[in-house]
């Protein structure tokens, strides 16, 4: 890693990689640990100029790439992957300094972003087509799949292991060349996963990684750039219908994935202490900075006492401090930022008329805030119409089984739902109920990499991981045969 330049703290790269090759620019930017203020790293601040010179590399390298064996593309996925799990407590490391977040969540998320390349190296060469007979039997119709092209990916700053290679994985195993551009507060660990696709032997040009002040002006002109065949986007549903704009200009094909409002509902006759452990998962898991975060909680009233109380119980038993630190269980949010929105949300339900206590102390120093549960909540008000991206749980309650479906999907989004009921068959009913493109059925985690994740509504666009995820990269071709 001579070439690439690397933080004197952190074993990543901290240039531009384009071409196979890491280069620095005149212009640095710095990345900050949210935990401490200190400076991380400096890291490249690229150009419009380096933006089209990654796309011309990845032009240059899909040549090649789009007709390389399915097995060979396979085997350097896995050795990615065998790369990632030898070095997960180095990626973890990386993740928790830059981000903030917990280590047992950092290193959750390192584990969860390798099992991407694995997956995908075992799909690489199971992409079917079809044949068959015209039903007047004039012809046969063959179809089949090939990869797109060049594929610009935009990485948030919450996932920044497994938003990469979510999006990376399936674009090289499909035989697409990459541009990435991760979030600018959470580079490093997108470069340093641009360094073990090298070491596994990805050929130069095929994966180029990209950072930049500039993320709006150099994103125009490479989505304008006819060598892109499609983009894969993770962030806001704000930016994502601006960019949806941008391409519509070319009809470029996006996936997208988007914002969430999640509801986790408690019906009648479930398990109390089932759902407390469910909800400690996914309300703080990445605490509480993740789209498929539970935002909203709705109990039925005649578990409501009872599951609030043993929620605040589990809410002040976490210790808060830098994610570094093993022994914490809620790290800093990413940046004081993003923390100070969290700040505005709970003043505003304040002056609705609740009562917010946070449920633990925080250090003074650092992008912290305390985790919340906030009773009494009412449907329609700020927590419940806003999504968090922190650790605060409101809590509203219901009568009916319908009150409770019609609550939980009075929202534009649709990203995932959390069911919890007195039994799996009674789950599986309501999660049909939900306007969701994923549903977890007594359980606080849906995630996996051989799952097709994605949302319905304003939530997204296409899927990522599963058998679907490599098809967000593939265009499918007829070919109509005189045998």
């Amino acid at each position: 890693m001579s070439a690439a330049g690397t933080s004197s703290t952190l074993p990543a790269p901290t240039g531009l990689l384009i071409g196979g090759q890491w280069q620095q620019t005149d212009s640095r930017l710095p990345v900050m640990d949210p935990a401490t203020f200190t400076v991380l790293a400096e890291i490249g601040d690229a150009s419009v100029s380096d933006g089209l010179d990654a796309v011309a590399a990845a032009s240059e390298a899909f040549t090649t790439w789009s007709v390389t064996p399915a097995r060979q593309r396979a085997e350097i996925l896995r050795r990615a992957f065998e790369i990632m799990t030898a070095e997960l407590e180095t990626c973890a490391r990386i993740i928790a300094l830059e981000n903030g977040k917990a280590w047992r969540d950092a290193v959750g998320e390192a584990t969860y972003a390798a099992e991407f390349f694995r997956w995908f190296s075992e799909e690489a060469s199971r992409i079917e087509g079809d044949f068959r007979y015209a039903p007047n039997r004039d012809k046969t119709i063959i179809t089949d799949h090939r990869p797109m092209g060049v594929a610009y990916m935009i990485t948030p700053w919450n996932f920044p292991a497994a938003m990469a290679t979510r999006k990376l994985a399936p674009a090289l195993d499909a035989g697409c060349t990459a541009v990435l551009k991760p979030d600018s507060e959470t580079p490093l660990t997108a470069l340093w996963i641009g360094d073990v696709l090298q070491r596994a032997g990805v050929p130069a040009g095929v994966v180029n990684i990209i950072t930049t002040s500039r993320t709006g002006e150099v994103s125009s002109a490479i989505l304008a750039d006819p060598r892109v065949a499609t983009l894969s986007f993770t962030g806001s549903t704000f930016v994502g219908k601006m960019l949806l704009k941008q391409t519509a200009e070319r009809v470029l094909p996006s996936s997208m994935e988007l914002g969430g409002n999640a509801p986790f509902v408690v019906f009648e006759g479930a398990d109390v202490d089932a759902a407390i452990s469910g909800a400690m998962v996914a309300k703080m898991r990445n605490g509480g900075a993740a789209c498929t975060a539970a935002n909203r909680f709705y109990v039925h009233a005649s578990l409501a006492e009872e599951f609030t109380t043993k929620l605040e119980a589990a809410f002040a038993g976490l210790k808060v401090g830098p994610g570094i630190d093993q022994g914490n269980d809620l790290g800093a949010m990413v940046s004081v930022k993003e923390r100070d929105k969290i700040v505005e949300l709970l003043q505003e339900a304040v002056g609705e008329g609740v009562v917010a206590t946070p449920s633990t102390s925080v250090p003074d120093l650092g992008a912290f805030i305390a985790p919340y549960v906030v009773r009494d909540v009412q449907h329609g008000s700020a927590l419940t119409r806003n999504e968090i991206f922190g650790p605060v749980a409101p809590i509203v309650t219901f009568e009916t089984e319908d009150e409770g479906v019609r609550m939980a999907n009075d929202t534009e989004y649709g990203l995932i739902s959390y069911v919890y009921a007195k039994d799996p068959g009674t789950g599986v009913r309501l999660a049909r109920r939900m306007e969701s493109g994923m549903v977890a059925v007594n359980r606080g985690l849906a995630s996996d990499p051989a799952a097709p994740f994605g949302g319905m509504k304003e939530s997204g666009l296409g899927r990522e991981g599963g058998f679907a995820g490599i098809h967000e990269f593939l265009e499918t071709q007829y070919f109509a045969v005189d045998l």
